[in-house]
């Protein structure tokens, strides 16, 4: 493994930032920490760099144990979310400013500094000054500055977020690129969801301090291990659901109860892609008034109003709508094909029987 965090825990002081947070990043991977603010991602990316000190638990880095290793020795590039370059120096002096710290030999700095420059489409633009640079050229001189020594580990702390949704776009891809071409292990911190699915191999998830769910991008969406994740990553349906007479129900939808006791609350999630809709009435069960339609480009997301005020939101692709005939305020029906029965907040690794249930909803129920 290139990084290993066991038990670790940080506080401030009373306040802990992280708790009890183990996981592994394999050799080569691009691994991504997601959460909201606050969630502890930032400060276990400074625990892997150095910038802080674990209050309990260990950290490895290629089987070493670094507690107690200076930041100099971990042998990793660490780039900050507002770049942090050197507004008095230029594109080249700021990529070789590791390499002189090092004391490498001016011609292998020329070298490599050309190397990355060409690596990183940035030529011609080597005595150019950061404020001459576009945002996503400042973006792609951070990262060269970081990987300029040939660090083990690269860690990026919100990488695109000082610039606009277009240039993020493209520099995410041109990550992707990157860590295929390179092969180094990399962990960049993001609140971004789309962004953690699109770039990463593996996802680690944090809410207030500890780590919900880890796995890869299909895994975390399609098998969310709890509530919290469920409706962070991407668009979930959540239901609150009474135990009643076998069947867990609420208003006038009916789930099986999964051997849950009378009265018991469970709660349940399904994704929009899960429900069916039609403007046949008669095709499903469930009725519903089609309240709104949100364009998404390929795809249009509709918001279902059931006649007791249920809210339900579905997705389907512009054909489709064109197809069924679907218009805003009419009447249409539904089902729900599958769903997931779902654990509380905080409850990281939850019984299996508390969220291994993905069914096809019966239309009978």
């Amino acid at each position: 493994m290139s990084i290993e965090l066991r038990n670790v825990t940080k506080r401030f002081g009373d306040v802990p930032a992280v708790s009890d947070v183990s996981f592994t990043v394999g050799e080569g991977e691009l691994v991504a920490l997601l959460g909201p603010s606050g969630g502890g991602k930032t400060t276990v990316l400074r625990m892997i760099a150095g910038l802080e000190v674990p209050t309990s638990g260990d950290l490895f880095i290629r089987g070493q144990r670094v507690n107690d290793v200076s930041v100099q020795q971990r042998n990793i590039g660490f780039v900050f979310q507002g770049y942090a370059l050197f507004k008095t120096m230029s594109v080249f002096d700021n990529i070789a400013f590791g390499l002189k710290i090092k004391k490498w030999k001016k011609a292998d700095i020329a070298d490599r500094v050309g190397e990355l420059l060409k690596l990183f489409g940035l030529d011609g633009l080597a005595r150019r000054y950061p404020h001459q640079l576009s945002g996503g050229q400042r973006q792609r001189v951070a990262i060269a500055r970081s990987l300029a020594p040939r660090p083990g580990v690269l860690l990026l702390d919100e990488p695109f977020g000082a610039v606009d949704a277009k240039i993020r776009q493209e520099l995410r891809e041109w990550l992707v690129q990157l860590h295929d071409d390179l092969d180094v292990t990399t962990v960049f911190v993001t609140h971004d969801q789309e962004e953690a699915l699109e770039v990463s191999n593996r996802i680690v998830i944090f809410s207030r301090g500890r780590l919900e769910q880890i796995g890869t991008p299909r895994e975390v969406y399609e098998q969310p291990k709890n509530e919290f994740v469920a409706r962070f990553i991407g668009v979930m349906n959540v239901l609150e659901l009474t135990v009643r007479d076998g069947h867990a129900r609420v208003n006038e939808l009916s789930f099986p109860a999964h051997g849950a006791a009378e009265g018991r609350t469970l709660r349940i999630g399904f994704r929009p892609y899960a429900v069916q809709v039609s403007s046949n009435l008669g095709e499903h069960r469930h009725r519903a008034t089609l309240k709104h339609v949100y364009f998404l480009g390929v795809l249009l997301r509709l918001e279902l109003e059931t006649p007791s005020g249920l809210v339900i939101r579905a997705r389907i692709t512009k054909e489709e709508f064109s197809r069924l005939g679907l218009e805003e305020d009419r009447e249409v029906s539904f089902q729900i094909r599958e769903y997931r029965v779902l654990s509380r907040e905080g409850d990281a690794l939850p019984p299996e029987s508390a969220v291994a249930h993905q069914m096809s909803y019966a239309e009978g129920i």
